[in-house]
């Protein structure tokens, strides 16, 4: 039951995003850092934690789970190390997706063949 319902937890956030691309004008930029900033507010509310013990995966996995990520990070090194772990929390709780994705970023770069979109 829990892949189950990771897959129709993450698909909903999926199709919130699909969505919002297909009928507003907002760019996929903006619905990215729209995604990202939820998970920070619903993960510093405390209103994300829920979702995830209950979808694991299918709500850690989108943006909006780097979001959580973050906010979960921050607000743990703000408890252990004060103002200063307002800078440090997120990217320390977040570093290794960070550098998982400029790693297979750079991987997919030299395998492939960069070309004209026209």
């Amino acid at each position: 039951m829990d892949y189950l319902w990771s897959f129709i937890v993450g698909g909903a956030l999926c199709v919130v995003g699909q969505i919002l691309i297909d009928f507003t004008k907002l760019t996929p930029a903006r619905i990215l850092v729209s995604f990202v900033t939820a998970g920070v507010i619903l993960g510093a509310c405390g209103v994300y934690e829920p979702l995830v013990e209950f979808a694991r995966s299918g709500a850690t996995v989108p943006l909006t789970g780097f979001g959580y990520l973050m906010a979960k990070g921050t607000l743990k090194a703000v408890r252990e190390k004060g103002l200063l772990g307002a800078f440090t929390g997120g990217l320390t709780a977040s570093a290794a997706g960070i550098a998982a994705a400029v790693f297979f970023g750079y991987l997919a770069a030299l395998f492939s063949k960069s070309g004209d979109k026209s």
